[in-house]
């Protein structure tokens, strides 16, 4: 009876090469110690004193740093090497990180976080240009959700005890995210030499497809045009959630901590099982991440139907399955409409998309809330996800 079951998981996990597990093992350690931008609201509106409206904005600067930095990071990586890019922008954001607790007025907020994200976020494109490296068509898929679940079992340890931390003092979580976000750096450095230039076994490109630019490439604009939609409401999760949470249901940081912990914990225990059973059954990536929209959409709308604190688990649910059946198929897509020599650049795009719904989510989400109420946020946010959703459906059979 458990041994089938324990098959199925090592099935699910089987056959990744060892440097996959390398790279998920250097983003546990960075994860478990992100905890600043989950709280990151409630520093600024219970810690700093800022207004919910400033709030929105520094979150919209955080989002302007990772779009110039993703941006960064994919022109870099196709000329420095993904290697390099990582463990500098680790480094560099690690500094960065310990520097921003320092920062208490406005402006200088606005430039620290700015700065930080620009250095943090050329980290993106390059990771995931090592795991299309070290992976193969085969078993791309499941590197990125192994991925994933390092970035989740770690953002689960990290989100928990960030609460506690924040509880006690917000200082504490830029220490902890500065010196893991270090070590995460120094980690990669030290066990992850620089890969050839060659990539074993990949395909040779035709002249057309080495020169083949991400911005003229019409259907994976398309997609990013839907991909920047869905993730306009997925980040919802980290800039206007909390404070609804938090003013609506009453639950204290602690509380949103355990939520946070329970979404990554389902992402460790379900995730690889699941892009595993949907690869095997051959479903269709772009269907996968159509289902994935519109369970992202359901997860906000379902609080103007169930006013309960209580439904915040139920969210919690629906939210994580949505991440799951979306981001691997999301990363799956964009790696397989590029080629070596231009990996970079479509992955920076494909990061660029997230960098810019960072920038609109948080004021987007700040501004509804503060003039029309979040009752309002919700069904605007579950409006968008259905039309992410429906763009997706519009892709499926052009893209797969």
């Amino acid at each position: 009876m458990i041994a089938r079951p324990l098959r199925y998981y090592r099935n699910a996990y089987g056959g990744l090469p060892r440097t996959a597990w390398l790279l998920a093992g250097v983003m546990f350690v960075n994860r478990c110690g992100t905890m600043v931008l989950p709280y990151l609201t409630l520093y600024l509106t219970q810690r700093l004193h800022f207004t919910v409206a400033q709030a929105g904005w520094v979150m919209g600067i955080y989002g302007l740093g990772a779009l110039a930095g993703t941006y960064l990071g994919g022109r870099l990586t196709d000329r420095l090497g993904f290697h390099t890019i990582q463990v500098g922008s680790l480094l560099l954001a690690g500094m960065m990180l310990l520097s921003l607790r320092f920062l208490h007025d406005f402006p200088t907020i606005c430039a620290g976080v700015f700065m930080f994200t620009l250095l943090g976020d050329t980290f993106r494109p390059a990771n995931s240009v090592a795991i299309a490296h070290y992976s193969t068509p085969e078993n791309r898929t499941r590197a990125y959700s192994l991925n994933r679940l390092a970035i989740n079992l770690g953002w689960s340890i990290g989100g928990g005890m960030g609460g506690v931390l924040a509880a006690i003092n917000y200082d504490y979580l830029f220490w902890a995210d500065g010196f893991t976000c270090l070590a995460a750096g120094l980690l990669l450095w030290l066990t992850l030499k620089p890969a050839p230039a060659a990539e074993p076994g990949e395909q040779v490109e035709t002249p057309a497809e080495v020169a083949q630019s991400p911005y003229h490439d019409r259907l994976y604009l398309a997609f990013m045009a839907f991909l920047t939609l869905f993730a306009i409401g997925f980040f919802q999760l980290f800039s206007t959630l909390p404070l609804y949470l938090k003013e609506v249901h009453g639950l204290n940081e602690a509380q949103i901590g355990l939520l946070t912990t329970f979404n990554g914990l389902l992402i460790v225990a379900v995730e690889m099982a699941l892009i595993y059973e949907l690869e095997k059954k051959q479903v269709r990536r772009t269907t996968a991440i159509q289902t994935g929209a519109w369970l992202m959409g359901a997860a906000y709308l379902v609080f103007n139907l169930v006013p309960y604190a209580a439904i915040a688990l139920v969210s919690t649910v629906l939210y994580t399955f949505g991440e799951m059946l979306t981001m691997p198929f999301m990363q799956t897509v964009a790696v397989e409409r590029s080629g070596a020599a231009n990996r970079g650049q479509y992955l920076g795009l494909y990061s660029m998309g997230f960098s810019f719904a960072q920038i609109t989510a948080p004021s987007l989400g700040a501004q509804l809330a503060s003039r029309a109420g979040f009752t309002t946020l919700w069904y605007v946010i579950a409006g968008i996800c259905l039309v992410a959703g429906l763009g997706f459906r519009w892709l499926r059979g052009r893209l797969d």
